[in-house]
């Protein structure tokens, strides 16, 4: 019978949480082992004996993972119980390394580290189960393998470089050594404290002053195929298994750095851009392979950047603020066991370390003995400067040690990295027996009492300050989600919690100019739980974070903003709600920022400005302007403004589409007509005037109707006169008359459409000047005159029905609406007239099909049939009724009906439709960007379309939606078709 030695009290091993686990493994291991006599003996004298049988129940029993590499290493774990844990670890480090060393192939170092890797779990996990390793020694152990097996994956990687011509080796022997190529171990793995199924979180560096290359120029695109050949040596699953889960997501903003970061950009970022998370990593930042005399150096740079000499005030606030979103949830309540993180959850792992971590950052600058990487020895130090309490140091490091030692049970199962308790109750008393507790029920205790002792002194941290969170977890420190974060997120409203949390982590890595000073990322973090609140009170809560993210992106700078919206909740609210709803509005916001200086004003939302407020207001900022340039920028800047106003007084109901149509109008008038003025007088500066000389701006369409809405186009027609003998202007270079007024209609025309640092200021029409596109771009009034009396169209007729004088001499005005009354009023014959009305609805129709319900203007029953209706009876009965006319289509309407041209009931089914045309309108304008699509309606849609359609459900409005169109069309039909 094969004799039995154990290096450790059988006594102590934990009992089968699975008997049928145990009783199934080791009738596996039995088979297995059947054909290696040794093997087979050494198995039988384990199940013939009480120790033995402890020991496979305890593998078995508890860890498929372990029983499978048990069933694999039945030789090695012979020797583990005949010489200990540690002479079999030292063997095992020295076997790599003499195996691993030298020039050997790629396929050969991955299967070594993966057969030594299965060794060192099973040892350690064996070593901790009997507890003659205490927890620190396995940690200790699992970073010392890290250690090598990082090394000699450096160590091939390089030589495989060097193989490739790309840089030279200063010691072929040992290629780490003065490569200038640095491996930092960040996390549990810089600290020793390596877990039990752990990720290695590493940062790639490399020095090129310490490389010799024959190319410089290329050692990034070098040093990032070295990182992969790194991360494949480790990472990749083989038939032999994994080695480590390789991490490079902390490294100096990683999104848009390379894997290997050069030391002089990770040192500028992190003097310019590092935030103090980043800061609170870098305590546990160890040089674990490659060059690490270079990383030595390196992390001397940065010591006074993580340890600062001084208390900065601001710097505190900050990590009040990190901790504060982190306990968004404080004190009280019941901490479950079932399902619970112990690494992040409340009174978890990761409040002890930051408990640690935050009162290094505070003291550390001035305490050196706090400058230590290890949770436990710092606590220690905490105790010594007289910023932690004896009991509460001692209370945090049992903690810790009792919930490592549960984290690695969890980890040792399936060699999965988790730190999440099992939710079934009988989960629970399988993981009480395999962590040494009698039963469930002493495992709850003990560990809610850790929990609980934690959680107490970790709220206690900062207790005077206010909590931040919004019912959960709000964390957007490190590389990585925070799961109890993208929770939190996510039951706040947001739909891709992940997605939220990585931009708020990209604005804290100063991405863009408004977050990189920082203090504007202290404000942030101060911030972005009253922010999300916000954006998750909006209709379309990803949408409007989005949004925000781009209007953030074109901010100048970020100190003043973050201040106002802190100051201003009322103001964020409404900013939250336009990026949510209206993306019109958005648009606006994020490239005319100034447009939020407006909304301060107290009457911005509720007061409706008059044309003579618009005109004053408009000549009091132009007051400012030095030249034509200023003019154009203060007039678009200005324009936007009131547009913008006009915008969000729908969006809150203070207005509709169809109110705001003579706002928007009369911001269109202000501003053209005093952007006119200052061109023509820049003109006449330039080139004098032509005697007699005047111009008239007439508006067409919805802008000659005073029916403008958001995203409408401006139809402009030019007019001017000058004396008949008149054959030049006066000024210092003169032009010819025709010439003249060609060339000041050009100026205008791009005084309005160029785009400038504040956009453009209106989309321009001006194919309903006579002639059409082929016409002047200017008319005389003669050819105008004669156009209209002789040659218009019955088409042109009808647009002229909305024609308005904007501005014009006396006159040049008096004669124009002269013209256009006797054009208007002029007798025709009403079948003809109808034949040709009902003939250019068909050749519309066919041009427009309009078959879309939300094609608002061109549908059957929609905008263009109310508008014909009316413009077809104008021109009717203009000749005897030359009351009717009018440009507004709702006010020819109430003409028609007070005449007794249209009944009474056809006048007010048409009103109420267009009503309802120009609210909904008023509202796709600023809420769909292109063309709405009903079906894929959002919510924030839905609520604004249904507030403007007076309707109770969308169902309900589509169904008024068609009532009306086709009650629009019949009339339609029976006054013209």
């Amino acid at each position: 019978m094969t004799a039995l030695t154990f290096p450790f009290d059988p006594q102590q091993l934990p009992r089968a949480g699975h008997r049928d686990w145990a009783d199934t493994g080791l009738e596996r291991l039995c088979e297995v082992t059947a054909s290696a006599p040794d093997e087979a003996a050494f198995v039988t004298a384990l199940a013939d004996s009480a120790d033995g049988r402890r020991l496979l129940d305890a593998v078995f029993g508890n860890s498929p993972f372990l029983g499978h590499a048990f069933e694999k290493e039945t030789s090695f774990i012979r020797d583990f119980l005949a010489h200990g844990p540690d002479a079999v670890f030292a063997e095992l480090i020295a076997r790599l390394e003499a195996e691993v060393s030298g020039d050997t192939g790629e396929d050969h170092v991955m299967k070594v580290l993966r057969q030594i890797r299965q060794r060192v779990a099973l040892l350690s996990g064996i070593a901790d189960m009997s507890g003659i390793w205490p927890v620190t020694r396995v940690t200790q152990a699992l970073s010392e393998f890290a250690d090598s097996a990082i090394r000699l994956a450096v160590a091939h990687a390089l030589r495989v470089a060097a193989a490739r011509g790309g840089i030279a080796l200063a010691d072929d022997a040992d290629p780490n050594r003065h490569s200038g190529f640095v491996i930092l171990g960040m996390g549990k793995l810089g600290a020793r404290e390596l877990n039990y199924s752990s990720d290695i979180d590493l940062i790639v560096l490399f020095d090129p002053e310490r490389i010799s290359a024959p190319d410089k120029t290329a050692l990034t695109q070098i040093f990032v195929r070295v990182t992969r050949s790194l991360v494949k040596l480790l990472s990749e699953r083989t038939a032999d298994g994994y080695v480590f889960r390789t991490d490079l997501r902390l490294r100096p903003d990683p999104s848009a750095t390379p894997l290997a970061v050069s030391m002089y950009a990770a040192l500028d970022y992190y003097e310019s851009m590092g935030q103090n998370w980043e800061r609170a990593a870098m305590i546990k930042a160890r040089p674990v392979a490659g060059d690490i005399d270079a990383g030595y150096e390196f992390l001397d740079r940065l010591r006074p950047y993580i340890w600062r000499k001084h208390l900065d005030f601001a710097a505190i606030q900050d990590i009040h603020s990190i901790k504060r979103q982190i306990t968004a949830q404080r004190g009280g309540g019941e901490i479950a066991v079932n399902g619970h993180n112990i690494k992040l959850g409340r009174g978890g792992i990761r409040e002890i370390e930051f408990f640690t971590q935050t009162q290094q950052l505070i003291w550390g600058g001035r305490e050196p003995e706090l400058r230590t990487s290890e949770t436990c020895r710092t606590l220690q130090g905490l105790v010594m400067i007289g910023q932690v309490t004896q009991d509460a140091a001692d209370g945090m490091i049992r903690a810790y040690e009792y919930l490592r030692r549960v984290e690695h049970r969890l980890q040792m199962i399936n060699d999965e990295q988790t730190q999440t308790l099992p939710k079934p109750d009988e989960d629970i008393e399988a993981l009480a027996v395999f962590l040494g507790h009698p039963d469930g029920a002493d495992f709850r205790e003990t560990l809610v009492g850790h929990l609980r002792f934690v959680e107490s002194n970790y709220a206690a941290l900062f207790e005077d300050s206010p909590d931040l969170g919004a019912g959960g977890a709000l964390v957007f420190t490190g590389g990585e989600d925070h799961p109890e974060t993208v929770e939190t997120l996510e039951k706040m409203g947001f739909t891709d919690g992940s997605r939220v949390s990585a931009i708020i982590r990209g604005w804290h890595r100063g991405r863009y100019r408004a977050t990189r000073a920082e203090r504007s990322r202290q404000l942030l973090t101060e911030l972005a739980p009253m922010l999300l609140q916000a954006l998750a009170r909006t209709s379309e809560p990803d949408t409007a974070m989005i949004r925000f993210d781009a209007y953030l992106a074109a901010q100048p700078a970020g100190v003043q903003l973050f201040s106002l919206f802190t100051a201003n909740p009322r103001l964020l609210d409404l900013v939250a709600e336009i990026l949510g709803n209206a993306p019109q509005l958005s648009d606006w916001l994020v490239r005319n920022p100034s447009c939020l200086d407006a909304v301060l004003s107290a009457d911005f939302v509720d007061e409706i400005p008059t044309p003579e407020f618009l005109r004053a207001d408009l000549e009091r900022a132009l007051a400012q302007a030095n030249d034509i340039e200023d003019v154009l920028e203060l007039t678009r800047r200005w324009a936007y403004e009131h547009k913008f106003q006009t915008g969000v007084q729908i969006l809150r109901g203070v207005t509709d589409g169809r109110r705001a149509g003579p706002t928007l109008t009369a911001i269109a008038d202000t501003s053209v007509t005093l952007l006119w003025d200052a061109i023509e007088a820049e003109f006449i500066r330039l080139h004098g005037r032509v005697a007699g000389g005047g111009t008239a701006l007439i508006a067409m369409g919805k802008f000659g109707g005073g029916e403008l809405a958001h995203r409408s186009d401006m139809d402009l027609v030019m007019v001017y006169d000058h004396d008949a003998d008149a054959t030049g202007s006066d000024g210092p270079k003169p032009l010819v008359p025709g010439l003249y007024f060609t060339r000041l209609a050009q100026r205008l025309i791009a005084g309005i459409t160029a785009r400038t640092g504040e956009g453009r200021l209106y989309e321009l029409d001006m194919r309903l000047r006579p002639s059409g596109s082929k016409g002047p771009i200017a008319s005389r009034f003669d050819g105008f005159e004669k156009y209209q009396r002789e040659d218009a169209w019955t088409w042109e007729q009808m647009a002229l029905t909305r024609a308005r004088v904007v501005t014009a001499p006396a006159p040049l005005r008096q004669a124009i609406e002269a013209v256009i009354r006797e054009s208007l009023t002029r007798r025709r014959d009403p079948v003809a007239l109808a034949g040709e009305v009902a003939s250019m609805r068909i050749r519309m129709a066919q041009e427009h099909k309009g078959q879309s319900i939300w094609d608002i203007k061109h549908r059957r029953g929609g905008l263009v049939d109310i508008e014909f209706t009316a413009q077809y009876l104008m021109l009717r009965h203009a000749a005897d009724h030359p009351d009717i006319l009018s440009p507004n289509t709702a006010d020819a309407l109430s003409r028609l009906v007070a005449a007794g041209l249209l009944d009474a009931a056809t006048g007010a089914d048409l009103q109420d439709t267009l009503a309802l045309w120009q609210r909904l309108q008023g509202v796709l304008r600023l809420s769909a960007e292109g063309a709405f699509d009903g079906d894929n309606v959002t919510e924030g849609q839905r609520a604004l379309l249904l507030e403007a359609g007076n309707a109770a459900s969308f169902d309900a409005l589509v169904e008024a939606m068609e009532s009306a169109a086709a009650t629009a069309k019949n009339h339609f039909e029976r006054l013209v078709g």
